[in-house]
């Protein structure tokens, strides 16, 4: 597995090398285009040439976004937990358009987004939801957006229509690349089989595929109900598992070097890093970088990389 990592990490770096060389060699032929243009006075010619610099630019400054992050887990995998938290079949509503959002922002970074767990609300929304990520890296991005997120708007589910505000807990944890990474004992795990709700037709309520995984010793649990059969749930709930005990071991690892360096401020549910402002007015603020945007309907919609990158920038040289 060692032998594989470092292919994987070898194919990486030749792969960075080759798109900052073609984004050289682009660049250079624009400003060779833009001189001949300018010397022979051809306005239309230096329009159109202008025209291709914006997306280079924009692919430069995403580049420029991506060195760093050089954490030792930033370009893995991600593994992205939602859940409802206070206010009620609000909340639930409010988990399930987050899960919306991250699946359009996924798609919209041409990562594949799986959601292999899924709690529904007994009325609407959903309790809780498990996505893998897959791209390179998805939690280097998707590590900005931990923390609580708050909304507030006109209640579809309160008969006076009144205003509610609801809250839900977004987790990001990096995928753990191979078994021995996590050293887990077969004879600490707990396993059980049942069957799975809400999704997948009949043939889900007559077969128990869905997996529930129970880690002992540390009484953390991972399920999974999305996939075809028993064992591919099994499979991706250790996925997710062995996840969560990676967290655990770098949380120590933090908190060890924390307390060398004197002081240790533990995460905690309750100071949202970010609101979402449907009624009175709209608005999307990061309470971390007070970056804002007035369309709430495009960042619910998965345009979420202004605020992603500038909590990014915020973290350089801060140890984030």
């Amino acid at each position: 597995m060692s032998a594989q990592r470092s292919m994987q990490r070898l194919s990486d770096l030749k792969e960075t090398t080759q798109t900052w060389r073609s984004l050289e060699d682009k660049a250079r032929h624009l400003v060779e285009l833009m001189d001949l243009a300018a010397e022979e006075g051809d306005q239309a010619m230096a329009d159109s040439i202008s025209q291709e610099v914006a997306p280079l630019a924009a692919r430069l400054d995403d580049l420029e976004l991506q060195l760093t992050l050089s954490g030792g887990y930033d370009h893995r995998n991600a593994i992205l937990s939602i859940h409802a938290g206070t206010g009620g079949v609000d909340a639930q509503d409010w988990a399930q358009m987050l899960l919306r959002m991250y699946l359009r922002w996924a798609e919209r970074r041409g990562y594949t987004a799986r959601v292999v767990d899924i709690l529904p609300g007994e009325e609407a929304g959903l309790k809780n939801a498990v996505v893998l990520v897959h791209g390179r890296y998805a939690y280097g991005y998707l590590k900005a957006e931990k923390g609580v997120h708050r909304l507030v708007r006109l209640s579809a589910f309160d008969a006076l229509h009144l205003r509610h505000t609801s809250f839900a807990l977004v987790e990001v944890l990096p995928e753990a690349e191979d078994q021995a990474e996590v050293a887990i004992n077969p004879d600490d795990l707990r396993v059980e089989f049942y069957r799975a709700s809400g999704h997948g037709g009949q043939n889900v309520q007559k077969v128990a595929t869905a997996v529930r995984i129970t880690h002992v010793p540390t009484g953390i649990v991972a399920s999974c109900q999305n996939e075809r059969s028993q064992h591919q749930n099994r499979e991706m709930a250790m996925t997710v598992l062995r996840a969560r005990l990676l967290q655990i071991q770098l949380q120590k690892q933090a908190e060890t070097l924390a307390k060398l360096k004197g002081e240790y401020v533990p995460a905690a549910w309750g100071n949202q890093i970010r609101s979402y402002v449907l009624h009175p007015y709209k608005l999307v603020k990061d309470h971390r970088t007070d970056v804002e945007s007035t369309s709430p309907d495009a960042v619910l919609d998965g345009d979420l990389d202004t605020f992603i990158r500038a909590y990014l920038r915020s973290t350089v040289g801060a140890g984030g």
